[in-house]
């Protein structure tokens, strides 16, 4: 953190606590002892994704709404609030924006520079993180060069690296060399807090924190490419059943779980996605960081669920929170610690979470901590000059706004970039397969999920690389699977279950969109052509599903082009285990598109595929609506689909219905 002080800006929180002790001599830790209480807020930051400054590197404007540099502020303001403060991060930290690929993939940073997200983080001063399952996204020889980590992997080399001045734990991966951790399973955190003893005066004392992390297992799964044969990886449980007796052997007053995960009750598997809540099952844990889902704990999505107090932010009696995504948001966890038997003990009545907002009204955001900026200028300056590099044009706009409801603009044109890079690849390496059709799918990764700024939105007119990575948001791999007729179809009801089942007798409102992701939408093309039933329940959905024309055969068979995540079982898809994929590419869906684009200079309809799929018609007596980025009722109009815009809800979105007996 000292190599980037000069540039933070001293919270009045830590000039008061310099200004207390005398020059050259640190006071010795008091004696506390039983009845002694202490007040300790443990502030989490997840899935920030390296949205630094609140701007959209695809729209090229400030956006108020996100970023690092106002979660900054939220930090600093709880630093004055509260006492005694400890932050850590839950991972996700250095990927998910133009800023980022550009230090990782388009000029790679050298060993001796810090990456920008870590540079704005220890400005502020961490204590803690863990790694997300998108850390490794660039391969571990960029992941051990940006932390400073000497993994001992394959293909690895070990070299001192600018890292982030906090120490970044990890307990469930292993290097398949050695079988040992590549990062430090656990660690433990000292810091000098202010007790209240039983005589109400304040006691300067120590407080040392365990920590221990974990990631998602499926990582081996979802970046198999950069980790297969170099890395294993075990269950949470399993892992914190491993390592958590070395860390309570400490004998440390706090132990702090951080998990890049949420919160499932499905039954355990060690390869859980998600499995927070039965992390908080284990012994010695004291509170709960989670993450990965992109969304707030305490929070009403967790209403309901086994043993878990999604008001307080209590799961399974310890005290846990997820604070949001993108840099929207601070976790904090109100701990109440009480002295017994000479060892703090965590007071679960008095415990509590929440989640703060950088923006906790309409149009009301907190400002951005002013030195973030300045540390961060040069590589953002670096990533603006890439992104706005020429590849193209279109002759139509390309847009995610009613993506769920029928507007394949966007998504055509990576179906289509990803089949012809596919096709030509297969017939190289499998010439027998010529007579195999190939598929595409792809989903909008944009469908308003991080607010009304958050669709895919390209003009007619000149294209340029923000336009392609807004049209393919992830740097996935390109991958293909091959499959039969059924498991097209069990692929395409899985992508139904984005919709609810809507009633035709029922009056009032309907809401068209469920509980599946937007990502998660895959619409697939290249030949194949389906209705979507919403009449029928989940599983029954896919109907008249055909090949150029003609019935697909449940034993027909097809490869489907995807990506990485998909064909490796992200999502959870049945039949896509990984075991399928017959095409590994070298090259990033992003990267395919890109060159697609460049290739064919000005873009037209006639270059895309049309609409593959339609809903059944469906008569209702209410209306069957969504929500969207508000004004878009034109666009709709545009591409002929049966859309109104039923009231505008003031913050940027706007409620739409759709009427679903129109053809």
């Amino acid at each position: 953190m000292l190599k980037h002080l000069a540039l933070a800006t001293l919270s009045a929180a830590l000039l008061a606590a310099c200004a207390s002790a005398p020059a050259g001599k640190t006071a010795a830790p008091a004696t506390v002892r039983d009845g002694a209480t202490l007040d300790l807020a443990i502030l989490e930051t997840t899935d920030v994704h390296s949205n630094i400054l609140s701007y959209d590197y695809y729209k090229q404007k400030d956006d108020p709404t996100l970023g690092y540099e106002r979660v900054a502020t939220l930090i600093r303001q709880a630093r004055h609030e509260f006492p005694n403060t400890v932050l850590f991060d839950s991972g996700d930290t250095i990927q998910g924006t133009v800023l980022a690929d550009y230090q990782a993939l388009v000029k790679p940073l050298g060993c001796d520079s810090e990456l920008a997200i870590y540079k704005a983080m220890d400005a502020v001063g961490y204590d803690g993180g863990t790694a997300g399952n998108h850390e490794f996204n660039y391969g571990l020889p960029f992941l051990a060069q940006v932390t400073n980590t000497a993994m001992n992997v394959d293909g690895v080399e070990a070299r001192q690296c600018a890292g982030p001045a906090f120490p970044l734990v990890l307990s469930n991966v292993y290097s398949a060399r050695d079988g040992k951790p590549i990062f430090k399973p656990w660690t433990i955190v000292t810091k000098t807090v202010q007790a209240t003893g039983t005589d109400g005066k304040p006691v300067t004392t120590t407080l040392r924190i365990g920590i221990i992390g974990f990631t998602p297992p499926p990582i081996l799964d979802w970046d198999k490419r950069n980790l297969a044969g170099k890395v294993t990886v075990d269950g949470v449980v399993e892992a914190a059943n491993r390592y958590m007796p070395e860390v309570l052997a400490q004998k440390p007053d706090l132990v702090v779980a951080i998990l890049h995960g949420g919160l499932n009750t499905a039954p355990y598997t060690p390869q859980m996605e998600n499995g927070g809540w039965y992390l908080a099952g284990v012994p010695g844990i004291d509170a709960l960081l989670l993450g990965h889902s992109h969304t707030e704990f305490p929070g009403p999505r967790y209403a309901g669920m086994k043993d878990v107090d999604a008001k307080r932010g209590i799961v399974r009696g310890v005290p846990a929170v997820m604070g949001g995504f993108f840099g929207k948001d601070l976790g904090v966890i109100r701990m109440a610690l009480k002295r017994d038997g000479g060892r703090w003990v965590v007071q679960k009545d008095e415990s509590r979470s929440e989640v703060r907002p950088i923006c906790p009204k309409k149009n009301e955001c907190v400002a951005p901590d002013p030195s973030i900026a300045p540390i961060v200028r040069e590589a953002h300056e670096a990533a603006m000059a890439y992104v706005n590099t020429p590849i193209g044009a279109t002759d139509h706009a390309l847009t995610s706004y009613f993506a769920d409801e029928g507007n394949m603009s966007a998504i055509a044109v990576v179906n289509a970039a990803q089949r012809d890079y596919a096709r030509e690849e297969l017939a190289r390496t499998h010439p027998e397969w010529r007579d195999v059709p190939v598929l595409s799918a792809a989903s909008a990764f944009r469908t308003g999920f991080g607010g009304p700024e958050d669709f895919t939105d390209v003009p007619k007119g000149p294209m340029t690389i923000r336009n392609a990575a807004d049209l393919y948001f992830y740097p996935n791999t390109l991958a293909a699977v091959k499959i039969d007729g059924a498991g097209v179809k069990a692929w395409l009801e899985k992508t139904a279950t984005r919709f609810n089942r809507i009633d035709p007798s029922k009056d009032g409102e309907q809401p068209l969109i469920g509980k599946l992701t937007g990502y998660n939408f895959d619409q697939m093309q290249g030949g194949i052509s389906y209705v979507i039933d919403l009449s029928k329940p989940e599983g029954e959905r896919i109907t008249n599903l055909r090949y150029k024309g003609k019935p697909i055969k449940p034993s027909q068979p097809f490869i489907v082009v995807t990506n990485n995540y998909r064909a490796s079982g992200g999502g959870e898809f049945p039949g896509l285990t990984g075991d399928n994929i017959v095409l590994s590419a070298p090259d990033g869906n992003r990267e395919v598109v890109i060159h697609w684009l460049e290739a064919k200079k000005t873009l037209t309809r006639n270059d895309v595929e049309k609409r593959s799929w339609s809903f059944a018609p469906l008569k209702t007596r209410g209306a069957i609506t969504f929500t969207s980025a508000s004004g878009k009722e034109d666009v709709a109009k545009d591409l002929n689909l049966p859309i109104r815009q039923v009231r505008d809800n003031g913050d940027g979105t706007a409620v739409y219905a759709i009427d679903l007996s129109a053809r």
